[in-house]
């Protein structure tokens, strides 16, 4: 956690409204950090239905293992995510911790383990010492409250620079529901889900299959389509819970992905998905810009999306935005190497509104001077249009700076 705030971090936070089923607590248990929080636990009311997406990474944490195992039963009763260790790639100790944290978790909550979660989050490859903290679940369990939103979400910090949280009060027929999330990312951060520890919930009755649906869909256009630096963690954990509570006061279950009633939840929770997203982009590593890059007129949108790709993961196209230098030859370079079907004849470049390169050449009507201003806004929109088909796509980043490489010089130490 550092201790300059990202200039791009949000100006003011939400007001976190509790959700009727969840309770909250966080504890100092020293793990990596001192004189902060580093635990935290979500306490959920029976019958709550839980589901989830993980790291594509081949190389996946202890707690990825553990939460996958668990979420085809689909219920949960208790979370618990550590900050400082990200116990992976620590083998069968690993899994042993694991095992020992989910007992304890079940033991302190009344469930089983299967309706535990976990999340670890920081350096890799350290054994997680479980006696750090398992003696505290009973305590955190016994003592949750339901409001302390922010409080978890600065919990689960690492070299983020801000708590990332976001709300939606949406209706689910005719009755109020809220969706409530945080999140914490700051480097390693690229699509496959980003190294990213991402909670939400919900009060709204929708059952596990159709939450699945829900997220799966969600986080296509949101959580994997930004990138820091183009490294996926061994980590990411994205996990969604509905304890259902607001059927008490008329809300209609929903059991199937294709309910109508749905359309507005979807959009909602879309929008939260996005504003955490974001925030995790805009408090990349030494960030000082987000970087937002469009493709159009690609062969197809899964091509459109890693043209798109290309350029926002291009170290020289990062550090141009950073020196705020229009260098629009390193978007050309970044399409030409992406692999995708592109024409050099019919390239079209724009930086915002400003055109800079047209049909394979530099526009006539380009201005250095415009485009130089342009640069030193704190938002900047890239779009390269391929010219030779209809495919679109938009992803997320944020600039390259000295900074990012004195974070991660000495992130272990």
């Amino acid at each position: 956690m550092s201790t300059t705030i990202s200039p791009l971090a949000p100006k003011k936070y939400p007001k976190m409204p509790e959700i009727e089923g969840v309770r909250i607590a966080t504890a100092e248990a020293g793990i990596k950090y001192k004189g902060r929080t580093d635990l935290l636990t979500m306490i959920f009311d029976e019958g709550t239905a839980v589901a989830g997406v993980f790291t594509k990474s081949k190389c996946p944490s202890a707690p990825v293992d553990f939460c996958r195992q668990n979420l085809g039963a689909g219920k949960a009763r208790v979370l618990v995510v550590n900050s400082g260790n990200a116990n992976a790639f620590t083998g069968k100790k690993g899994r042993e911790s694991t095992a020992l944290t989910g007992e304890a978790a079940a033991k302190a909550a009344g469930c089983t383990a299967a309706e535990v979660f976990l999340a670890s989050t920081g350096v890799i490859g350290e054994p997680l010492d479980t006696g750090k903290f398992s003696h505290l679940l009973a305590g955190l369990v016994s003592n949750g409250k339901p409001g302390l939103w922010t409080e978890a979400a600065k919990a689960i910090m690492t070299t983020d620079t801000y708590p990332k949280v976001a709300t939606a009060t949406v209706k689910l027929g005719d009755t109020d529901v809220t969706i409530n999330g945080i999140s914490k990312g700051a480097g390693m951060i690229a699509p496959d889900m980003a190294t990213m520890l991402s909670f939400i919930a919900t009060d709204a009755p929708i059952a596990a299959p159709v939450l699945q649906d829900l997220l799966s869909r969600g986080t296509a256009k949101t959580f994997n389509a930004v990138t820091v630096d183009s490294d996926t963690s061994t980590s990411d954990t994205l996990l969604i819970f509905a304890t259902g509570k607001a059927a008490r006061r008329g809300a209609p279950d929903i059991t199937d992905p294709k309910d109508a009633r749905l359309g507005a939840f979807r959009r909602a929770l879309g929008k939260v998905l996005k504003s955490l997203a974001l925030q995790v982009v805009r408090d990349g590593e030494g960030a000082r810009k987000q970087v937002e890059v469009t493709v159009t007129g690609a062969k197809s949108a899964r091509s459109a999306k890693r043209i798109a790709l290309s350029i926002a993961n291009s170290p020289l196209v990062k550090t141009a935005v950073a020196g705020e230098d229009a260098n629009w030859g390193r978007v050309v370079m970044a399409v030409g190497k992406a692999g995708e079907p592109a024409d050099r004849d019919r390239l079209s470049i724009w930086f915002g509104d400003n055109r800079l390169a047209h049909e394979g050449e530099r526009d006539p009507g380009y201005s250095e001077a415009a485009t130089s201003a342009y640069m030193k806004r704190d938002d900047i929109r890239i779009r390269a249009d391929i010219g030779i088909g209809r495919g679109k796509a938009t992803v997320w980043t944020c600039d390259l700076t000295k900074e990012y490489v004195v974070i991660n010089g000495d992130y272990r130490s």
